[in-house]
């Protein structure tokens, strides 16, 4: 148990706040969808969008320096506008 909050502790880490957001209300919104197919193209317009912000290119960046993440993307700015 303390190892698996660990983990869930450091991927929280190095999360961006707004991808978080992103995820927790698609899987939310997912729950009562009908199809897996509506969720795929949530999950897929979300995926595009989200891989062309800032930070993307700031996680992207973060890695091949071998540092930490400056996430800079706001959840009340910057959230997709096709998912409320």
């Amino acid at each position: 148990m303390a190892s698996t909050r660990a983990l869930a502790r450091e991927i929280a880490a190095h999360t961006a706040p707004v991808a978080a957001a992103l995820i927790r209300r698609m899987l939310w919104r997912g729950l009562g969808m009908s199809l897996p197919m509506e969720a795929h193209r949530i999950g897929s317009r979300g995926i595009f969008t989200r891989s062309s912000s800032s930070d993307a290119a700031q996680g992207v960046t973060a890695f091949l320096e071998k540092r930490a993440t400056h996430f800079s993307d706001r959840m009340s700015r910057d959230m997709p506008g096709f998912f409320p």
